[in-house]
């Protein structure tokens, strides 16, 4: 069933910056309570993804989360995924940014216990693959409290 398309899709992602990608946005909720991403542009060579926050974080929050995704990586997490039906959803999964012609049918991409979003893209097997995270800088927009992460991975 893993070759089934679903929904159609435009991007060639680069997998391991992609599940990168996950593991952020869960790490980011996490420590700051702040949902997923509002805006990601995740590409092979370098990526970016902000978050609105109640505080710009400290020089000590964000080594914190550089140490947490490469401690994630490290862990070997699995990258498995599973297909539901959209009315039998698990509770902790949000369709809020699926688009409005999303087939009944999802896919559900779970890393370990540790993250579940419905997603088309391509993924790494294991956080292992990712290779090394690096946050290569930060920006913060205190008018809108948009804390942006840049980073890239190194396979």
């Amino acid at each position: 069933m893993e070759d089934i398309i679903l929904n159609g899709h435009n991007k060639e992602e680069f997998p391991p910056a992609h599940t990168a990608e996950h593991l952020l946005n869960q790490t980011m909720d996490r420590m700051f309570g702040c949902g997923r991403s509002c805006n990601a542009h995740i590409e092979r060579k370098k990526s970016k993804m902000t978050f609105i926050l109640d505080h710009k974080p400290t020089r000590k929050e964000e080594q914190e989360i550089e140490r947490r995704m490469n401690e994630l990586i490290a862990d070997d997490l699995p990258v498995r995924f599973e297909y539901v039906d959209r009315d039998h959803l698990p509770a902790d999964v949000s369709t809020d940014r699926l688009p409005a012609d999303a087939s009944d049918t999802l896919r559900l991409v779970r890393i370990g216990d540790y993250d579940v979003c419905p997603c088309i893209g391509k993924h790494v097997r294991s956080t292992s693959q990712i290779g090394h995270f690096e946050m290569l800088g930060t920006n913060w927009d205190e008018m809108k409290h948009a804390f942006r992460v840049r980073f890239k991975v190194i396979p």
